[in-house]
């Protein structure tokens, strides 16, 4: 028979690091898996400069001691494995089926995180982390006065555009349509920054067909849809802002998602559609795609645990009875 942990966490990005901290201090019986190693896409982060309190470190280096924290207080690690489907159990508890093996738990953590969406061009794995960027808020400092493109149409790519123009001497926007997927109020104030005062400029029914450089990024081969014409535009970085993709395909028929496949969960304690099973992170509807929101998710959903089984009667209860003063 199978040996039953007290907590399963599938995914050892930041959020599931923290989790598993916290359950470890718990004297939990907690097992993480992950299918690659520790850290997930924050490993690929050279300079980490906005987790409050530490002003300066590398995103390998911070995973490393997230992961030794974790270790020291008991939390074990299985790496290298594939989570190919979760099934809760007629007693509550719940099967995950590996690419190796079955496991039985009281109670899962789901952080798979999320990948960015690549526009999947020449140049564009070549210059990740040296010039081209997923995150505004991450890395628009490290371009201070230097002129950069980004891409994308939507909310995300209009507001870290408009975030990376307080850094960079001018960004240049390139969206494939002719009109924005954003929010009017956004459009408008990126109307107001590229009017000829600002330091952002448009170019629409483009599209980047090319990132070209030797050793850093110098330019970007345009397109355009409606002319055809082709354009190099010379910059010191790009910025892609063209969406995220929630690690959760696995998850399907197990877990209620969105159309976009995040995981629904109640904001304030992380509960999932399944009792006994929270999700944390990047892959969770809402979430706020940031390193410090991420590890404070993992935390929440450790904490949020340890009521479930105080009381698996409190899956039921709604959040707006849970948040009167007696209801924790």
């Amino acid at each position: 028979m199978a040996q039953l942990f007290d907590c399963i966490i599938v995914g050892a990005g930041p959020s599931g690091l923290a989790a598993a901290l916290y359950t470890g201090r718990d004297r939990l019986n907690t097992i993480v898996i992950e299918k690659f190693a520790p850290g997930g896409q924050i490993n690929n982060t050279q300079r980490i400069e906005n987790y409050p309190a530490i002003k300066d470190i590398t995103g390998p280096d911070l995973v490393e001691k997230l992961y030794d924290q974790a270790l020291s207080f008991g939390a074990q690690f299985k790496m290298g494995t594939s989570v190919e489907s979760l099934k809760r159990l007629e007693d509550g508890n719940i099967s995950i089926t590996t690419d190796s093996e079955e496991l039985l738990t009281r109670s899962v953590i789901l952080t798979p995180g999320s990948s960015y969406r690549k526009l999947g061009v020449p140049g564009e794995v070549q210059f990740s982390g040296s010039g081209v960027s997923y995150c505004g808020t991450c890395d628009a400092p490290f371009f201070k006065g230097k002129n950069v493109i980004a891409v994308g149409g939507g909310n995300t790519a209009v507001e870290e555009a408009l975030h990376v123009a307080k850094y960079a001497a001018h960004v240049t926007l390139v969206h494939r349509r002719s009109e924005f997927r954003a929010t009017q109020v956004l459009v408008e104030e990126l109307q107001a920054a590229s009017n000829g005062k600002g330091n952002i400029s448009l170019k629409l029914n483009s599209i980047v067909t090319s990132i070209e450089g030797k050793n850093k990024v110098e330019s970007v081969m345009l397109h355009n849809t409606v002319t055809g014409e082709k354009e190099s535009l010379p910059c010191e970085g790009v910025f892609i802002f063209v969406g995220t993709v929630p690690n959760t395909e696995f998850l399907k028929g197990f877990v209620e998602l969105t159309e976009h496949g995040f995981i629904k969960v109640d904001c304030a304690f992380l509960r999932a559609s399944v009792p006994g099973v929270f999700a944390a992170g990047d892959c969770r509807v809402a979430a706020a795609m940031q390193l410090a929101t991420a590890i404070g998710d993992g935390v929440l959903a450790a904490m949020s645990l340890k009521q479930y089984f105080r009381d698996p009667k409190w899956w039921q209860v709604p959040v707006s009875d849970l948040l009167m003063p007696s209801g924790w």
